[in-house]
Protein backbone atom coordinates (compact mmCIF):
# COMPACT_ATOMS: atom_id res chain seq x y z
CA UNK A 1 0.00 0.00 0.00
CA UNK A 2 2.76 2.52 0.73
CA UNK A 3 3.98 2.23 -2.88
CA UNK A 4 0.67 3.30 -4.48
CA UNK A 5 1.40 7.07 -4.21
CA UNK A 6 4.56 6.52 -6.27
CA UNK A 7 2.47 5.01 -9.06
CA UNK A 8 0.21 8.06 -8.99
CA UNK A 9 3.24 10.36 -9.11
CA UNK A 10 4.61 8.50 -12.13
CA UNK A 11 1.25 8.86 -13.90
CA UNK A 12 1.15 12.59 -13.10
CA UNK A 13 4.66 13.06 -14.48
CA UNK A 14 3.83 11.24 -17.72
CA UNK A 15 0.58 13.18 -17.99
CA UNK A 16 2.47 16.47 -17.73
CA UNK A 17 5.12 15.39 -20.24
CA UNK A 18 2.54 14.26 -22.78
CA UNK A 19 -0.09 16.90 -21.99
CA UNK A 20 -2.82 14.41 -21.26
CA UNK A 21 -6.26 15.88 -20.59
CA UNK A 22 -6.84 16.28 -16.86
CA UNK A 23 -10.22 14.52 -17.05
CA UNK A 24 -8.53 11.43 -18.50
CA UNK A 25 -5.80 11.53 -15.87
CA UNK A 26 -8.30 11.70 -13.00
CA UNK A 27 -10.14 8.68 -14.39
CA UNK A 28 -6.86 6.75 -14.72
CA UNK A 29 -5.99 7.56 -11.11
CA UNK A 30 -9.32 6.08 -10.00
CA UNK A 31 -8.77 2.90 -12.02
CA UNK A 32 -5.21 2.44 -10.73
CA UNK A 33 -6.16 3.08 -7.11
CA UNK A 34 -9.09 0.69 -7.20
CA UNK A 35 -7.23 -2.12 -8.92
CA UNK A 36 -4.07 -1.92 -6.82
CA UNK A 37 -6.10 -1.74 -3.61
CA UNK A 38 -8.16 -4.77 -4.66
CA UNK A 39 -5.04 -6.78 -5.50
CA UNK A 40 -3.30 -5.92 -2.24
CA UNK A 41 -6.30 -6.40 0.04
CA UNK A 42 -7.96 -9.38 -1.64
CA UNK A 43 -5.31 -11.09 -3.79
CA UNK A 44 -2.76 -11.83 -1.08
CA UNK A 45 -3.09 -13.53 2.28
CA UNK A 46 -2.48 -11.28 5.32
CA UNK A 47 1.27 -10.76 5.69
CA UNK A 48 2.04 -12.37 2.34
CA UNK A 49 4.64 -10.54 0.26
CA UNK A 50 4.01 -10.01 -3.41
CA UNK A 51 5.34 -8.32 -6.49
CA UNK A 52 3.21 -5.91 -8.48
CA UNK A 53 4.55 -4.23 -11.62
CA UNK A 54 2.88 -1.22 -13.23
CA UNK A 55 3.83 -0.12 -16.72
CA UNK A 56 2.59 2.83 -18.74
CA UNK A 57 2.70 3.01 -22.53
CA UNK A 58 1.40 5.16 -25.35
CA UNK A 59 -0.13 3.69 -28.45
CA UNK A 60 -1.57 5.85 -31.23
CA UNK A 61 -4.44 7.69 -29.52
CA UNK A 62 -4.40 5.39 -26.49
CA UNK A 63 -2.74 5.49 -23.08
CA UNK A 64 -2.20 1.98 -21.76
CA UNK A 65 -1.59 0.83 -18.19
CA UNK A 66 -0.45 -2.75 -17.58
CA UNK A 67 -0.63 -4.04 -14.02
CA UNK A 68 0.93 -7.43 -13.38
CA UNK A 69 0.85 -9.23 -10.03
CA UNK A 70 1.59 -12.62 -8.50
CA UNK A 71 -1.54 -12.65 -6.32
CA UNK A 72 -4.24 -15.33 -6.40
CA UNK A 73 -5.84 -15.73 -9.83
CA UNK A 74 -8.66 -13.25 -10.35
CA UNK A 75 -10.23 -12.05 -13.58
CA UNK A 76 -12.03 -8.76 -12.88
CA UNK A 77 -13.76 -9.00 -16.25
CA UNK A 78 -15.75 -11.95 -14.94
CA UNK A 79 -16.97 -10.09 -11.85
CA UNK A 80 -20.71 -9.39 -11.93
CA UNK A 81 -21.89 -5.88 -12.58
CA UNK A 82 -23.21 -3.63 -9.84
CA UNK A 83 -26.85 -2.56 -9.85
CA UNK A 84 -26.41 1.17 -9.38
CA UNK A 85 -30.18 1.71 -9.23
CA UNK A 86 -30.44 0.12 -5.78
CA UNK A 87 -30.36 2.33 -2.69
CA UNK A 88 -27.05 2.16 -0.82
CA UNK A 89 -28.55 0.22 2.08
CA UNK A 90 -29.81 -2.50 -0.32
CA UNK A 91 -26.56 -2.97 -2.24
CA UNK A 92 -24.52 -6.09 -1.51
CA UNK A 93 -20.96 -5.55 -0.29
CA UNK A 94 -18.19 -5.66 -2.85
CA UNK A 95 -17.89 -5.06 -6.56
CA UNK A 96 -18.02 -1.28 -6.49
CA UNK A 97 -14.27 -0.91 -7.08
CA UNK A 98 -14.42 -3.04 -10.22
CA UNK A 99 -17.46 -1.04 -11.34
CA UNK A 100 -15.42 2.15 -10.90
CA UNK A 101 -12.54 0.68 -12.92
CA UNK A 102 -14.92 -0.27 -15.75
CA UNK A 103 -16.35 3.26 -15.77
CA UNK A 104 -12.90 4.91 -15.67
CA UNK A 105 -11.27 3.32 -18.71
CA UNK A 106 -12.34 2.61 -22.26
CA UNK A 107 -11.11 -0.96 -22.49
CA UNK A 108 -9.98 -3.72 -20.14
CA UNK A 109 -8.07 -6.89 -20.99
CA UNK A 110 -7.12 -9.69 -18.61
CA UNK A 111 -4.98 -12.76 -18.91
CA UNK A 112 -3.21 -15.14 -16.55
CA UNK A 113 0.28 -16.11 -17.62
CA UNK A 114 3.17 -17.79 -15.80
CA UNK A 115 1.37 -17.61 -12.45
CA UNK A 116 0.67 -13.88 -12.80
CA UNK A 117 -2.46 -11.79 -13.30
CA UNK A 118 -2.09 -9.26 -16.09
CA UNK A 119 -4.64 -6.48 -16.42
CA UNK A 120 -4.39 -3.96 -19.24
CA UNK A 121 -6.42 -0.77 -18.96
CA UNK A 122 -6.72 1.43 -22.03
CA UNK A 123 -7.93 5.00 -22.24
CA UNK A 124 -8.45 6.83 -25.52
CA UNK A 125 -6.61 10.12 -25.56
CA UNK A 126 -7.69 12.90 -27.92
Amino acid sequence: MPEIPGVHQALDELARQHRLPSRSVVRLHVAIEEHLTNVILHGYQPGQAGIIAVRFAFEPGVFRILIEDDAAPFNPLEAPGVDTSLPVEDKPLGGLGIHMIRRSVDELEYRRANGRNILVMKSRIN
